[in-house]
């Protein structure tokens, strides 16, 4: 997958700027950001992802991608909530994917529309969905959407990996992050990347 055309740029001033980001860019040098694709189903293996490990919710998007056979919002809005909770599903998720798929085929989310959109208008119009909050929103702009600012201040392990490098490993409250992101500007979804990295070198796709 080709890589974010702004990446080697941002890594180039990041690294120019901040000597823990020098550090953790060469460090990782094969780490780089790619998207996993349709927005739909990105939104949908969220949901179905929450408050479960990683391999349970592969188990559970087997199942249900295997069920629905093609996993596209017409398909899901018709379903029954019964049905699809036999997939494995709660009834509370089997009614978010509901809700997500009626988002898209009424015309409140449009994909096409994102790119002349803010950051904020575009977690605006994700969060309106039932079942996806901030958090889930702003990994939906880093992971499928590829934009370069986001600092999701929610995240646990951003907060230790601020904490362990720049804050002699106390916590930093969400104002406090905030701040600090603001050295990273304009590219903290890159610092955020090698941030999580250092965690945990494995490159997952969200």
């Amino acid at each position: 997958m080709p890589i974010p055309e702004y990446w080697k740029r941002a890594c180039a001033d990041l690294a120019g700027t901040d000597p823990v980001m020098a550090a953790l860019i060469a460090r990782y040098p094969d780490a780089v950001l790619t998207t996993r694709g349709d927005p739909f189903q990105t939104l949908a293996r969220a949901i179905v992802g929450q408050q479960i490990s990683v391999k349970a919710a592969d188990s559970v998007w087997q199942r249900f991608a295997a069920f629905v056979v093609s996993v596209r919002p017409e398909q899901i809005v018709a379903l029954e909530l019964e049905s699809l909770a036999a997939c494995g599903l709660s009834r509370r998720k089997a009614e978010y994917l509901r809700d997500l798929a009626g988002h898209f085929v009424d015309g409140r989310i449009q994909p096409a529309r994102w790119q002349d959109m803010t950051d904020e208008a575009v977690i605006a119009e994700l969060v309106d969905v039932r079942g996806i909050g901030r958090w889930t929103a702003e990994m939906f702009l880093i992971f499928n959407l590829l934009r370069p600012d986001v600092w999701p201040v929610d995240d646990i392990g951003l907060q230790k990996a601020v904490a362990l490098h720049y804050l002699d490993n106390e916590r930093p409250t969400p104002r406090t992050l905030r701040r600090h992101g603001e050295r990273h500007a304009p590219w903290r979804t890159v610092a955020t990347w090698y941030l999580w990295r250092s965690l945990d070198p494995t490159v997952v796709l969200y």
